[in-house]
């Protein structure tokens, strides 16, 4: 059977896919990248704001117009608080929940009547990534969180923190180096709060993953900036972990901060940022605001753009606040008005481009050792342009001829120039295959 596995929204969802794809093919299927040809089309759904649901909801729709003849199968964060209106929607034959996604083979085989005869099992050879045209690999190590901020409904959607064991995270990025990845991406919907119902902690985990690993490079996803033990900047000091971090700051107004029940004061996290700059030159700190939420005033909204200002990020996702039924916010006094989220969200993206340019100027000149992804560019006169991602995050292409390739390669490049969105021009050394 051809299976087709789609997802909206965060790395999380991603990382799941990941996971899902294995044991498909580790049950006797594959995976395809045309959703056209599949039998059986798995959708990781989002919720996180209602743009994020309508899409969900949208998508839904498309896949089964299509594609009338595949079984679909949903979960996520949408399937998991509008789990009646999912299983409505035409075309869905299963809705598996966040509580059960972790059986979501098995339920989707057994109850769609879909198993494979075991003679047909194999393990997975070429892994499910490089199907899916990746070259690095999010690894799941922790879901759920024990926080409740007053805007999000991920907490009630993916429910009580729980951890991976330190051993199955290190045999899973182990077994994904055998197979080719050279860089991982841990992930959760708490980071921060890793081992919390396991008396450990995340800088436990990435201390196991560099000394019982041989991955060259390993990110963290999004990380809630508190809570972070006290040797977790030392670690950076490692060149295999990446000097990028996305701390989400969502406010820079305190008062706004105490009512979205955020756990970080702006004092609080500059100190992150401070001591993160002033160990490692050029390191990346990208973010998260919320423009609008419920009384944010005009002295508290110009609060918030300077300490923005202040901190110069090198990119922030702005949200424009939208009211999330089942959250706190959504029943606080003083909503700002559409008009007044507006303009606000205006200045703020002139501003973080303004930043994103400025950080990228100051990475011109330097040389960085980056990890070169399968996608190019054609060029006349027999060339191409690759591109890869340097260890803080920044975007190269540089122009090669066709018959040299630098597919999932880490090579030096030296940043001499920065054009459209950011993308560096590089030159990369001479030590070509």
């Amino acid at each position: 059977m051809k299976v087709h596995l789609k997802t909206l929204g965060c790395r999380l969802n991603e990382a799941e896919l990941e996971t899902w794809a294995q044991a498909f093919q580790k049950s006797g299927h594959s995976i395809t990248k045309q959703a056209e040809s599949a039998q059986l089309i798995v959708l990781n759904s989002c919720a996180v704001t209602q743009d994020a649901a309508r899409k969900s909801r949208q998508l839904i729709r498309r896949i089964h117009r299509d594609n009338p003849q595949a079984k679909l199968v949903v979960s996520g964060c949408y399937a998991t608080l509008n789990q009646d209106e999912a299983a409505s929607l035409m075309g869905v034959d299963l809705v598996v929940s966040n509580r059960d996604k972790n059986q979501l083979v098995e339920k989707t085989l057994t109850e769609l009547n879909m198993n494979a005869m075991p003679v047909m099992s194999t393990e997975p050879g070429d892994i499910s990534l490089f199907t899916r045209g990746r070259q690095r690999a999010f690894v799941k190590v922790q879901d759920g969180c024990r926080y409740r901020c007053t805007f999000c409904i991920v907490t009630v959607a993916r429910g009580e923190e729980v951890s991976r064991p330190v051993q199955a995270v290190i045999d899973e990025i182990n077994a994904l180096h055998k197979q080719g990845i050279t860089e991982v991406i841990l992930t959760g919907v708490h980071l921060g709060g890793y081992g919390s119902d396991l008396g450990n902690n995340l800088s436990d985990l990435i201390k196991a993953i560099l000394a019982e690993t041989n991955i060259p490079r390993l990110r963290l996803g999004s990380l809630e900036p508190w809570e972070l033990p006290e040797d977790f900047f030392e670690l950076f000091r490692n060149p295999r972990l990446m000097p990028h971090l996305h701390l989400p700051l969502q406010s820079g107004s305190d008062t706004v901060l105490r009512r979205m029940a955020r756990r970080c004061k702006t004092e609080e996290f500059a100190a992150i940022v401070n001591k993160l700059r002033s160990q490692i030159p050029h390191f990346n700190i990208t973010t998260d605001i919320i423009v609008g939420f419920p009384g944010e005033s005009e002295q508290e909204w110009q609060d918030s753009f300077d300490f923005i200002k202040q901190m110069g990020f090198g990119h922030i996702h702005i949200f424009t606040y939208s009211s999330r039924e089942g959250t706190k916010a959504a029943s606080l006094p003083n909503q700002v008005a559409n008009e007044i989220k507006k303009q606000r969200s205006q200045q703020l993206h002139e501003l973080a481009n303004d930043m994103k340019q400025k950080f990228c100027q100051n990475n011109i000149g330097n040389e960085f050792p980056v990890l070169w992804e399968g996608y190019s560019e054609a060029l006349e006169g027999g060339k191409q342009r690759v591109f890869g991602y340097t260890p803080n995050y920044l975007r190269v292409g540089c122009v090669i001829s066709n018959n040299e390739s630098v597919e999932n390669q880490t090579i030096t490049a030296r940043l001499i120039a920065v054009g459209e969105g950011c993308v560096f021009r590089g030159i990369l050394d001479n030590t070509l295959p």
